[in-house]
């Protein structure tokens, strides 16, 4: 399922074999707003992204694992968007490893940053 919003999600495999990697950016139309207009769309993605999540219908489950993973990120960035210390013009790489696919974002980064 495609959901159109502010990021760019590419899917690309380690080298390892082991898991995903996703590389994450932001869409050069998100990053001519202003810090009030970035926040309002952000919210609103998370919005639509809770929506198709929750639907009853139409949302296969490969697909709705795929948009958790993606909110979780979400989640975890609104914060510095609504900040404005993200630099958005750079990007992101997230890796996720089968064994660690059904833990949360933020446990992964707090296994980072002791």
């Amino acid at each position: 399922m495609l959901i159109e919003g502010p990021l760019k999600i590419a899917i690309a495999e380690p080298e390892d074999g082991q898991g995903k990697i996703l590389v994450i950016g932001f869409q050069s139309e998100f990053q001519a707003l202003d810090r009030s207009g970035r926040v309002g769309r952000f919210r609103a993605y998370l919005e639509v992204l809770n929506e198709n999540i929750t639907a009853p219908e139409g949302t296969d489950e490969r697909n709705r694992a795929g948009m958790l993973i993606v909110q979780q990120i979400a989640e975890q960035l609104l914060p510095h968007i609504e900040s404005g210390d993200l630099v958005l013009e750079e990007t992101m790489t997230v890796q996720i490893r089968q064994d660690e696919q059904a833990v949360a974002v933020s446990d992964l980064l707090a296994r980072e940053n002791p």
